[in-house]
C-alpha cells in the first residue's frame, strides 16, 4: 500500500478513533497508570483499616450488647464521651444500633467497591447493596436521634457536623439508587463512592485525629486537643474526602497529564497520612478492647 492509499484508508476508517491509545504518549500512559495505581493504594489501605474497625466494633460493642455489659462503653470517658446512660433503654439501643451499623457499613461497603466482586457475583453485589443502603439510612436516623433528642446540648460543632453528614448520607443514597434503577451505571458508581465516604466519615474523623496527633508530634508541633484543627476536622472529615474524590473524577475524565499527576500525588499524600493515623489509631483500639485504663 503506497503512501497516498494509506492516507485514504486511514481517513476513511478513522484509525485514531478505532484505537485511541495509539495517539497516547508514554507520559500520558504513565499519568493514567499513576492515577490508577494510586487509587488502588488508597483502596487497599481503606480496606485494611475498615475491616480492622469492623473487628473492633463487633468485639467491643457487639459483645457488650450480647453480654449485657453496655456500661463498658463509658471507657471512652477519657475522650469526653459517655455513650452509656443508666436507665436510658431507647438511647442505649439507638447508640448500639449506630455503632454496630457503622461496623456493618465498614465491612460491607468495601466489598461493594471491588470490581471482581461486582462482576463475578452480581447477585451478591445487589443484595449487599440493599443491606448497605438500609444500614446507612439507619445510621443517619440514629445519628439524628442521638444528637437532637438524646443529647441535651445538640447545638455543638460535633452535633451540627453529624447532622450535615446525615443529610448527605440520605441525599447520596437517593442518587445512588436512582441511577441504579435508571441503569446509568457510571453515575451510580460515582454516587456510591460518595455515599461510601460520607457513611464512613466517623472512621475518617478518628483516623484524621490520630494522624494529626502522631504526625504533629513527629514534626515537633506539640499538637493538643484544643488546636484549631479539631473544629475544622469536624466538617473536614467528609468535605476533604469528597473534594479529593471530585478531583479524582475530574482528572480521570481529562487528558491533561499534569492534572492526573497532581491528582495521584495528592491522593498518595493523603493516603500516607491516613496510614499514619491508622498506625496511631490501632494500638488505641486494642487498648480499649483490652480493658486496661485509658489515659492521655
Amino acid at each position: 500500500m503506497n503512501v497516498t492509499k494509506r492516507e485514504e484508508f486511514n481517513t476513511q476508517y478513522n484509525i485514531n478513533t478505532l484505537n485511541p491509545l495509539s495517539s497516547k504518549t508514554p507520559l500520558s500512559n504513565l499519568a493514567d497508570k499513576s492515577l490508577k495505581y494510586t487509587s488502588v493504594f488508597w483502596f487497599v489501605t481503606v480496606l485494611i483499616g475498615q475491616w480492622f474497625f469492623f473487628y473492633y466494633i463487633m468485639s467491643f460493642y457487639g459483645f457488650s450488647v450480647i453480654n449485657d455489659n453496655m456500661q463498658i462503653w463509658n471507657r471512652w470517658e477519657a475522650m469526653g464521651s459517655t455513650p452509656y446512660h443508666a436507665g436510658d433503654f431507647s438511647g442505649n439501643l439507638a447508640f448500639a444500633a449506630h455503632a454496630i451499623g457503622a461496623g456493618i457499613v465498614a465491612f460491607g461497603g468495601a466489598l461493594q467497591l471491588i470490581p471482581k466482586v461486582r462482576n463475578k457475583y452480581p447477585r451478591f453485589h445487589k443484595i449487599n447493596g440493599y443491606v448497605f443502603l438500609s444500614t446507612v439510612l439507619c445510621l443517619a436516623i440514629s445519628g439524628f436521634y442521638l444528637v437532637w433528642i438524646r443529647d441535651t446540648k445538640p447545638l455543638t460543632l460535633s452535633g451540627v457536623g453529624t447532622t450535615i453528614n446525615g443529610f448527605l448520607i440520605i441525599a447520596f443514597a437517593y442518587f445512588t439508587v436512582r441511577y441504579a434503577i435508571n441503569k446509568k451505571i457510571a453515575n451510580h458508581r460515582e454516587w456510591a463512592l460518595r455515599l461510601f465516604l460520607v457513611s464512613n466519615a466517623q472512621w475518617i474523623l478518628r483516623v484524621g485525629v490520630f494522624s494529626y496527633m502522631v504526625s504533629g508530634s513527629i514534626l515537633g508541633m506539640n499538637p493538643a486537643f484544643g488546636d484549631v484543627f479539631f473544629p475544622l476536622w469536624t466538617f473536614g472529615c467528609f468535605v476533604m474526602p469528597l473534594a479529593m474524590l471530585q478531583l479524582y473524577f475530574y482528572a480521570k475524565r481529562k487528558t491533561s497529564t499534569r492534572l492526573k499527576f497532581v491528582a495521584s500525588g495528592v491522593l498518595c499524600v493523603l493516603t500516607l497520612f491516613m496510614i499514619i493515623g491508622m498506625i496511631g489509631f490501632t494500638p488505641f483500639l486494642l487498648l480499649v478492647m483490652s480493658g486496661e485504663p485509658i489515659s492521655f
